[in-house]
């Protein structure tokens, strides 16, 4: 099997909402949308994030309505109390705070309007 590309779908009541977020706070790009579609990318991330619209008729009737409750978007970032710093200055909502566990990984949480969680992440090595 060869994969060509990676791709993380989520279901969400209000695609522009998650989508323009992720624009917003975390630089990614619309590379494609339509009416309950969104497919956002960075140049430097390896895969995209795919928002679609709870309840759309193209997705299977088990999944239509189901909400990316309890989903963790995990990015490593270079620079995390900047981050952080950055995202409080914005005025984003840390829901999560500046964590270290013990196996070196350090990490804060934002969630999205739909409630999506974003997880920044660095390694103590």
């Amino acid at each position: 099997m060869r994969v060509s590309a990676s791709a993380v779908s989520l279901n969400v009541r209000d695609v522009a909402a998650s989508s323009g977020f992720l624009q917003e706070q975390f630089g990614f790009r619309e590379e494609m949308a339509a009416d309950g579609f969104a497919s956002l990318t960075r140049d430097d991330v390896g895969l995209n994030v795919i928002f679609l619209r709870c309840g759309l008729p193209t997705l299977p009737v088990e999944q239509r309505d189901v909400h990316a409750a309890g989903m963790i978007l995990a990015f490593v970032v270079d620079d995390l109390e900047g981050e952080l710093a950055r995202l409080e200055r914005a005025g984003v909502a840390i829901t999560m705070p500046l964590t270290t566990e013990e196996w070196g990984e350090r990490a804060f949480q934002v969630r999205d309007p739909n409630g999506v969680i974003v997880q920044l992440v660095d390694w103590n090595g």
